[in-house]
């Protein structure tokens, strides 16, 4: 399978790419002449070159993107909502506007990726929102923030779902872990650098007669711009257009792909498309997410207003919010990196759900401005990690590249929905123990823990009993030639050779 259908977001789309085309349906013979030439040492210094090249730009992109749809909880702290005459429930409808939008634009934004390109498109949008942010910095009034706002959601929504397709472009199922949450652990960092880089631009305020929340949007803004005007060269589209890879490096990226994904079907039909929407696992994973993605959402959001609610100022609050973050982007690449390693998502999911669990409970139990801090870092150390590996843990157990597609987007836009409910997690009025936000996460993140625990129950099960029925016919997985794998080739995950990650 190329790399192309390992994971091919574009193909539920039913359209050829421009960057890579999907191939004919495989015959066993082409199957059987297909396999990776290289040995450990020569693989190793493949992904490292992959790593070097692919890994650092991505993350930064990230970086910019959730740093551009969080730094408003900043700005509240520096005089938002008093300039534009915000009150009531003003700000968390800012807040909550932006996820409807940012949902909407996921499937669009994949199809002209494709279309496009990689490179073209994530240029085009990076130009975009970075607009967007900057012209955030000029509203005068409410409305005008609202509008703001859903643009941004708008000119967003498609680099989360994109950059997982990419990543998989390149990466064995087992090797996206780490790559996803290095490139996720860019959401941490954007916490840290946005409580110390709005700690100095509110030092602006009044220059060039602007607030200094403005020049918040303004130069965080003109940024992503800046950045923007490079990608078109730092994105390497495909395998196959790789200038940093050699002839029989580019072959070797996309034999491994063909044999992690045991060639499974990859060309587009409606009956996959059936076939993601009918899978419970899929819903499954779909609720576990937004179980997650509502307390991700809220932290980045209200970090900064619940720490000043212990007791700080608002100076203080912006520099405190920094050291959970970067804690938490250690748990996280430390995270999948060990989920590659032990190839297992499950269990490290239900622990950092617990870790979640136990500083939501510091937070709302206590009114010792000490606990509720340490328990801001367990929070964060908790939730962070998630993001990448339910991604990994739900696409690596989807068999079939259209199937898998149309799995990550339902998985990925029903999660960010929780970006509606975490706009109203923490209300002003609930200030300052937010009792009703903290329950509502410990509440969230509960559910997604009892969930992961069956999903991980019945997963080992599941392939107990396929081991079980394998050896009742005398054979083991080393037993299966590609030929006894074609003949399964359409029935993606269900297929007797299929084993899901646990």
């Amino acid at each position: 399978m190329s790399g192309k259908a390992a994971f091919d977001s574009q193909s539920v789309f039913g359209e050829k790419s421009q960057v890579q085309e999907i191939r004919e349906v495989p015959s066993p013979d082409n199957l059987e002449k297909a396999g990776p030439r290289f040995d450990k040492a020569r693989t190793a210094q493949l992904l490292r070159k992959l790593d070097w090249n692919i890994v650092p730009f991505l993350a930064l992109l990230y970086l910019l993107s959730f740093l551009d749809r969080s730094n408003v909880g900043n700005a509240r702290l520096a005089g938002l909502e008093k300039d534009l005459g915000m009150k009531g429930l003003d700000f968390n409808i800012a807040l909550a506007v932006f996820f409807p939008f940012y949902v909407m634009a996921e499937i669009p934004s994949n199809i002209m990726m494709k279309r496009t390109s990689p490179s073209l498109w994530l240029c085009i949008m990076m130009t975009t929102w970075g607009t967007c942010m900057t012209l955030m910095g000029l509203v005068r009034s409410f409305p005008g923030l609202l509008l703001a706002r859903m643009a941004l959601g708008i000119a967003e929504g498609g680099l989360f779902p994109g950059v997982t397709w990419y990543i998989t472009l390149w990466y064995k199922r087992h090797e996206c872990g780490l790559r996803m949450a290095i490139f996720f652990s860019a959401a941490t960092l954007a916490g840290a650098f946005g409580g110390l880089l709005a700690r100095g631009i509110t030092e602006m305020d009044g220059v060039g007669g602007k607030p200094g929340w403005a020049w918040i949007f303004i130069l965080e803004g003109l940024a992503t711009v800046v950045v923007a005007l490079f990608a078109r060269w730092a994105v390497t589209d495909s395998p196959d257009t790789a200038r940093f890879l050699t002839e029989e490096e580019k072959t070797e990226v996309k034999e491994r792909l063909n044999i992690d994904r045991s060639g499974l079907a990859d060309e587009f039909s409606g009956k996959y498309v059936l076939a993601a929407v009918k899978d419970w696992k899929i819903w499954v994973h779909m609720f576990i997410t937004i179980g997650i993605y509502t307390p991700l959402y809220s932290i980045s959001l209200f970090l900064p207003t619940i720490v000043k609610n212990m007791g700080y100022s608002n100076e203080k609050s912006q520099l405190m919010s920094v050291p959970p973050y970067v804690v938490g982007c250690i748990a996280t690449i430390a995270g999948g990196h060990a989920a590659d390693l032990s190839k297992r998502r499950g269990v490290y999911m239900i622990g950092f759900n617990i870790t979640a669990i136990i500083g939501f409970t510091m937070l709302i139990s206590t009114h010792k401005p000490v606990v509720q801090y340490i328990g801001t870092f367990f929070a964060v150390c908790g939730i962070y990690p998630n993001v990448p590996l339910g991604v990994a843990w739900n696409g690596n157990n989807i068999g079939g590249a259209t199937k898998r597609a149309v799995g990550i987007a339902m998985h990925v836009g029903f999660g960010n929905l929780g970006g509606i409910i975490s706009g109203f997690s923490f209300r002003a009025v609930d200030a300052p123990r937010y009792f009703s936000g903290h329950g509502l996460l410990i509440g969230t993140v509960t559910m997604s823990t009892i969930l992961c625990i069956i999903m991980h129950i019945y997963l080992v099960r599941e392939n107990a009993r396929r081991d079980a029925e394998m050896t009742s016919q005398g054979l083991t997985l080393d037993d299966y030639t590609e030929e006894m794998k074609y003949r399964e080739r359409e029935k993606g995950d269900d297929a007797s050779f299929f084993r899901y990650t646990i």
